[in-house]
């Protein structure tokens, strides 16, 4: 659910993406400050921990299907994209990503940290090539019976390297929703650093500058 389009509260974070008189405003101009650009960036990671939540709340619908029941790219699909969006939220080249300290500070009982690192861990796993590739396939030598001893054969075992399960879902999705509450709260305190930047910025160059599509970037681009 993209903010710029959503104009109310959003119920899973409290948080609204609007500041000051903004109904009935015909014209919307793209602000560049530093201040803008760190409430941008909060937003985009409340944006990806609601994706968070989103695939795990699926992701329990599917885990709830009896096993010959279940598509099995579904379920792995939806965890490895809850892993990578929860994990792009700690990014080192986002200007005010998440750190372990926002962890740490939240009010959830039990090994939180833990958790956190192992879901991390996990992540590392999906996109970068291992260290030991019989971590997910095994090869084996297919023998003959002993009264003929030979080899006749060789077999390779293949093992998905995403662990899923109930409580692992409900634990990333808990954690991703606390994280977008707090990251909430403190968007909702930039859009006022953001409003009073805004305010003091000269009201012609405001008034000359293209009006701010509500289309994500590069989409007016797209076949």
């Amino acid at each position: 659910m993209p903010l710029c389009q959503d104009q109310g509260t959003d119920p899973k974070t409290g948080f609204k993406p609007e500041r000051g008189v903004v109904a009935g405003t015909s014209l919307t101009v793209a602000l560049d400050t530093p201040s803008a650009r760190v409430l941008a960036d909060q937003a985009s990671i409340i944006n990806d921990l609601q994706f968070v939540m989103d695939c795990c709340k699926r992701l329990l619908t599917e885990l709830a299907k009896q096993q010959e029941d279940r598509d099995g790219v579904v379920p792995q699909a939806l965890w490895s994209s809850a892993l990578i969006a929860y994990a792009r939220c700690f990014g080192a080249g986002r200007r005010s990503g998440l750190t372990d300290d926002d962890v740490q500070n939240l009010p959830l009982q039990g090994a939180v940290m833990k958790f956190h690192t192992w879901v991390m861990g996990e992540r590392d796993k999906l996109t970068a090539p291992g260290d030991d590739p019989f971590e997910t396939a095994k090869v084996g030598a297919a023998l003959a019976p002993p009264g003929r001893k030979r080899v006749e054969g060789i077999a390779v075992f293949s093992a998905s390297r995403v662990l899923i399960d109930v409580i692992g879902v409900r634990q990333l999705g808990g954690l991703a929703s606390e994280l977008a509450k707090q990251t909430a709260q403190q968007a909702e305190k930039q859009q006022d650093s953001v409003l009073a930047d805004a305010q003091r910025l000269d009201l012609d160059e405001l008034y000359e500058s293209p009006p701010l599509s509500p289309q994500r970037p590069g989409a007016e681009d797209a076949p």
